[in-house]
């Protein structure tokens, strides 16, 4: 039987478990992360702690501004805080430098972006392709690369699609190009800032679905940064922020966040 959501709870009840879970692949303790404009100091979190487990398909959402993107970027390693620790795959990225934030960027961690970011004069092989050639998440034997993204790209449903370019597939098709490459590392934790905000409805709901698929088919933890409410509603593990602060932190029962192959066997 699911597990009930908890009710949304007060910033200063938002705290999540003081001791980090066993299997917590992000940990985040009392963050801030503060930015200068002009002779202006910003806050953009304001104290945040929060636990990512490994295999979670989890929604960090609030309004713009909230701090969403912010959070990715410390997750991501691509910032660091201005106090507090952040904890990505066993390492505190705040006393790492620069090579080693981006060694663990290139071996743990997959970004899909809302623009997608795709290389334009690459086609599809060779966008999927590129992060297998860069850092300690590379491959060198050309092969093993070359089965990775052809089962990827594959699985995302573009297998014909192989030496096109991005300039010659739809949004929808570029996204998906996007969740392979994310994926071609076999990263532990794969990031995705507003992967539907530039789609239509139907084939947003064809990108959830698939990322959803992914999850729980390879384990791999997704964390999104989402105004959709469609990805907030599948999500296993819902993070809500305001103006910089935890509001709620609400864990979903197993059956409502994972409704794969054992579901879809008891309905045969």
């Amino acid at each position: 039987m699911a597990d009930e959501t908890p009710p949304a709870a007060s910033p200063r009840d938002a705290s999540p478990r003081d001791a980090r879970p066993r299997d917590a692949i992000v940990q985040l303790t009392d963050v801030r992360k503060d930015y200068a404009l002009g002779n202006v100091i910003v806050p953009a979190l304001r104290g945040v702690s929060l636990s990512i487990e490994q295999g979670e398909f989890i929604s960090i959402a609030g309004r713009s501004g909230s701090g969403k993107t912010t959070i990715l970027n410390l997750i991501g390693c691509i910032d660091t805080p201005t106090a507090g620790t952040v904890t990505v795959n066993g390492q505190v990225t705040g006393s790492l430098r620069e090579r080693a934030l981006t060694n663990l960027r290139h071996a743990h961690i997959g970004f899909i972006f809302q623009s997608f970011n795709l290389l334009p004069v690459l086609n599809v092989f060779e966008n999927v392709e590129f992060p297998m050639l860069l850092g300690e998440g590379g491959v060198p034997d050309p092969a093993e690369r070359r089965r990775r993204v052809e089962d990827l790209v594959e699985q995302v449903g573009l297998a014909d699609h192989l030496r096109h370019r991005p300039n010659e597939l739809s949004g929808g098709q570029r996204q998906r190009v996007a969740i392979a490459r994310a994926l071609v590392t076999r990263p532990a934790l794969v990031l995705a800032d507003e992967p539907t905000a530039n789609l239509d409805s139907k084939t947003g709901e064809q990108i959830i679905e698939l990322m959803k698929r992914i999850n729980a088919e390879r384990g791999s933890t997704f964390v999104f940064s989402t105004h959709d409410a469609k990805v907030v509603a599948i999500a296993n593990h819902v993070i809500r922020l305001e103006d910089g602060v935890v509001v709620a932190d609400e864990h979903r029962g197993s059956e409502d966040r994972r409704p794969s192959a054992r579901r879809r066997r008891r309905r045969r």
